[in-house]
């Protein structure tokens, strides 16, 4: 698998450091598991790779993770928690719902023209692991309340509009990340969302297009 993308890497770098002994060790194997998963394929990559990449013994890993898919699980959904809190971030400054909305649907989706490798993963483990993908939609949850308290969205079910934005999000990183997708589809995809949402047809497509800030792993 290709490395992270830069942003990505750096900011999981950030928010896997520090803390007290167990913590350090712990992050010190979800970095190794990162440089032999890119350097030999999730497939190929064992558990006595990552260990020696880590410089701890076998024991060590297994007292952390007790299988390979755990570890995997575990290493998932920190980049996930890693990603979405980067692209939070990137649009803390932005007071509209709407378009605080239509940034995460996008990033997401460009994440998967950048590492189509990475996101797969990711989509696969969010959809065996209910946690990770807790994890990610308390974001959008946040952003679809603040769009309903401004009157930007009108749905008659949270949990429907959850469904919505899950669905479109997660289909479009897939079809990208296979290569099937037709240009500025983030864009559209995103327009498709907020019309979903309530929005009207013109004001979903000039929200949709506006320029995306700079995530802040970007400078």
């Amino acid at each position: 698998m290709p490395p992270l993308p830069p942003a990505l890497a750096a900011a999981f770098l950030e928010g896997t450091s520090g803390g007290p002994k167990r913590e350090r060790t712990h992050s010190q194997l979800l970095h190794a598991a990162v440089q032999v998963i890119c350097e030999r394929g999730l497939q190929a990559a064992t558990m006595q790779q990552v260990a020696q990449a880590a410089g701890v013994t076998t024991a060590t890993l297994y007292n952390h993770f007790s299988t390979k898919d755990a570890l995997v699980q575990r290493l998932a959904a920190v980049l996930a928690e890693t990603l979405c809190r980067a692209i939070n971030d990137s649009y803390a400054h932005i007071a509209d719902g709407a378009e605080r909305m239509a940034i995460g649907q996008r990033r997401y989706v460009r994440l998967a023209a950048d590492s189509p490798d990475w996101t797969l993963l990711l989509l696969d483990v969010m959809t065996a692991s209910p946690l990770v993908q807790e994890t990610i939609m308390q974001y959008p949850l946040a952003d679809l309340r603040l769009g309903v308290k401004q009157k930007k969205f009108k749905v008659p079910s949270e949990a429907a509009a959850l469904d919505a934005i899950n669905g479109i999000c997660t289909q479009a990183m897939r079809r990208v990340a296979l290569g099937a997708a037709p240009a500025k589809h983030d864009q559209a995809c995103a327009a498709l969302l907020l019309r979903a949402l309530g929005m009207s047809a013109a004001e979903a497509a000039e929200v949709a297009a506006r320029p995306l800030p700079p995530l802040t792993m970007e400078g």
